[in-house]
């Protein structure tokens, strides 16, 4: 066999959401018909605003991108309150992630994450040939005190997400700085804040001005969720300057193509668009949570664009029931969570066939 990396042999692929053309091939159904609620997408689409920028940019798409992402580091610099020394641009946050792992994991050394948290951190560290160290959870969210017990003297990086996928639980902005405070200077942490967007304004702190005191401190953030770029794949670290200048030397050259820088400045600049799409949700997520109540459907209260429902033995079922009906779910079995589903937050007529569907399968068992 060929010599393959050792640590490969052990990854996974990703698991995806199944795509809505896969399922309509399956089972022989009207893609157009079919509700995809399994990848926390934006069911309003891009912003007006996004869309008119990416399709002007495919205008010059013959060109390489700027490889430094100049217009869209200075928006964001400016939204941000920091300099564009501070900001690293990915191809979504995943390879923002991947990115961490290569400047800080290696053989012999450790990351420590949450039981529950996104699969990708312990992918990356995997792939960097380090240890990862997965803390229990605390009511399907971060211990972050058994977290600070679980850093070693290997350990480099931790991952932290807030709000947190795919379970939805929310940390309070004091209990993070309190952790960062309590965490060696020289180890990594990252903040995880794809779902940022969806917090009200209650719930809102500053993280991007804690890497000015804490360096060592890496604010992530996506346009794949709030802002319906998922599809265009583009993401930021807001860092240290020396943490950024190691991240852009791993970084691969051209990794966020013109179009999606284009959009995601379209996006940023699309303010009305972010307020619907925050206003959609919250009642969406209501509007789930009062179904799931009604059918007696155990749920862990979400901060995010999804809700985390319990469905016991019958989960594998309950998914295969909405898949013939044409409404995809994401199964959570390689989270070590196979009684539950995670279910993204659609249009309101989309909440309402999903619960339709569960209605009918439940009058069926009785």
């Amino acid at each position: 066999m060929t010599r393959i990396n050792p640590n490969v042999l052990q990854a996974r692929p990703y698991q995806a959401g199944k795509p809505t053309s896969e399922l309509a091939r399956e089972y022989g159904l009207n893609e157009a018909s079919i509700i995809k609620l399994a990848s926390n997408e934006n069911p309003l689409g891009m912003s007006p605003r996004a869309k008119t920028n990416a399709t002007l940019a495919i205008e010059t798409s013959w060109l390489y991108p700027d490889p430094n992402g100049f217009d869209l580091k200075h928006t964001l610099a400016e939204r941000c309150d920091v300099s564009p020394k501070n900001i690293t641009l990915g191809n979504g946050s995943n390879d923002l992630l991947e990115l961490v792992a290569s400047i800080s994991l290696a053989p012999g050394r450790s990351s420590v994450y949450s039981q529950y948290a996104f699969t990708v951190y312990a992918q990356a560290t995997l792939r960097a040939g380090a240890q990862g160290i997965a803390v229990p959870a605390r009511d399907y969210g971060h211990d972050l005190d058994a977290m600070a017990a679980a850093v070693r003297d290997d350990t480099s990086v931790v991952f932290i997400s807030n709000p947190n996928n795919p379970t939805g639980t929310y940390l309070e902005p004091a209990s993070i700085e309190r952790f960062i405070k309590g965490v060696p200077s020289d180890v990594l942490i990252v903040l995880d804040e794809a779902y940022n967007e969806y917090l009200p304004d209650t719930l809102r702190y500053d993280s991007i001005a804690w890497v000015k005191t804490y360096p060592n401190l890496v604010v992530m953030r996506t346009f794949s969720k709030a802002y319906g770029l998922a599809g265009l794949r583009v993401g930021y670290a807001i860092s240290s300057p020396e943490v950024c200048d190691f991240l852009n030397r791993v970084r691969p050259a051209f990794n966020v193509s013109n179009v999606a820088q284009a959009a995601a400045i379209g996006a940023l600049e699309d303010t009305e668009f972010c307020e619907t799409t925050f206003h959609m949700n919250l009642a969406g997520l209501a509007q789930l949570e009062a179904g799931f109540t009604a059918l007696s459907i155990p749920y862990v209260k979400s901060y995010g664009n999804f809700i985390l429902a319990c469905f016991g033995e019958a989960a594998a079922d309950v998914n295969q029931h909405l898949l013939k009906r044409g409404v995809i779910v994401r199964p959570v079995a390689n989270y070590g969570l196979p009684q539950w589903l995670r279910i993204s937050v659609g249009l309101p007529e989309q909440n309402a066939a999903l619960l339709s569907h569960l209605n009918e399968l439940q009058k069926k068992a009785q």
